[in-house]
């Protein structure tokens, strides 16, 4: 174990020596000319992003024209961006946050549920029962991203530029059910830890798979479930292989956009000032693409008329109970978040006391008298 995590880093050291050798010289370069002088011969500044999942929303309506065709507008092409989605271009979404430390990928998306595997603090954002709603997710992104930002700054070296949500992450299922208890003896997949280990505590059989293999799991009969998101399940189409929809949201899918510290410095100052303005608009449209999404994605899966961008399927609508509402958060209380500080350590239970717990009103330790 020990000796392929040793050989998986050697080769990612010597992954970032020869990308530091090739592309260096020529960010800078080009990063000077970019700001000493917009003269017309001068070269482009090129940056190369790593993003999201390929097939979503939030890649292709949002970050790719984002970095291939506002960018270049903004500063009248001196500035030019090359973008790939994570899963197209052979990483895995647990190495994104070591690759970025490295300077491997110097501007990358990275997947809180995925990011866990390497750091479990930066996935406390989105447990499952966390933020049942948007708004409350809105508000434990508020208050925990000033600590997010200084962590991954002193632990990984990245700077975080960027927080966005895909559509609420829930239940699609092959068979009918009526609520969480009825999950039970059921293989569910699931992206993370801590949504195993929520499944667990109902009974049902996780099973951690990544998004690319929902659909063919599902075809071959080896789940019976799937957690994900409304509209990224309607993408794929879910809704042509499960028949029931429960709408529980039990995570949000985040995921952070940040830069290498180097690369990030290596950037002309205007630039960075520009990005610093333009990418929390960019994090805005994400949002509000997400909560709309999330209804309409809803709305398309179960065939409703208010679908207008998706395919309209014929799933059976399964509305949340309180039964359901008051279990999750239950589970939160007495098995997601006293697994994940386990995980993550001591640090991390007060991270969590003092920054989210207020908000979400779920303590992992006694308050002090």
């Amino acid at each position: 174990m020990l000796s392929g995590l040793h050989r998986l880093l050697r080769h990612l050291q010597h992954l970032h020596r020869r990308c530091a050798r090739a592309v260096a010289p020529a960010l800078l370069a080009a990063g000077s000319a970019w700001a000493q002088a917009p003269a017309a011969d001068a070269p482009p500044l090129q940056l190369r992003i790593v993003g999201g999942l390929a097939s979503v929303h939030q890649y292709t309506r949002q970050e790719e024209p984002f970095w291939t065709r506002r960018l270049p507008t903004l500063t009248g092409g001196r500035v030019r961006a090359e973008i790939v989605p994570f899963d197209r271009a052979g990483i895995r979404g647990q190495d994104m946050l070591r690759l970025l430390q490295l300077g491997v990928v110097p501007f990358g998306t990275a997947l809180l549920s995925l990011s866990i595997t390497e750091d479990p603090q930066v996935g406390m954002l989105d447990l499952p029962g966390a933020s049942p709603d948007m708004a409350a997710l809105r508000r434990a992104v508020a208050a925990y991203r000033p600590v997010l930002a200084a962590h991954l700054r002193q632990v990984h070296g990245v700077e975080l530029l960027a927080l966005y949500a895909y559509p609420a992450q829930v239940l699609f299922c092959r068979q009918a059910f009526a609520g969480l208890a009825d999950l039970a003896g059921r293989r569910v997949r699931v992206s993370s830890a801590p949504q195993a280990d929520f499944m667990e505590a109902l009974g049902a059989v996780p099973v951690l798979a990544p998004f690319a293999e929902v659909m063919p799991k599902l075809r071959a009969g080896q789940l019976d479930c799937a957690i994900t998101g409304t509209m990224s399940g309607n993408t794929i189409g879910l809704h042509q292989v499960t028949s029931h929809l429960h709408t529980l949201p039990i995570t949000w899918g985040l995921s952070l956009f940040a830069a290498n510290k180097a690369a990030w410095a290596s950037l002309p100052a205007d630039l960075r000032q520009l990005l610093q303005r333009e990418l929390p608009q960019l994090e805005d449209a994400i949002w509000a693409d997400a909560e709309r999404e999330t209804d309409e994605g809803i709305a398309c899966n179960t065939g409703s008329d208010a679908c207008r961008q998706g395919q309209r399927g014929q799933m059976v609508l399964v509305k949340p109970t309180a039964a359901d509402r008051d279990r999750l958060r239950q589970l939160l209380a007495t098995t997601v978040l006293p697994r994940w500080a386990e995980r993550c350590g001591p640090r991390c239970a007060d991270t969590w006391d003092s920054t989210l717990a207020p908000v979400v009103g779920v303590r992992l330790q006694p308050a002090r008298r």
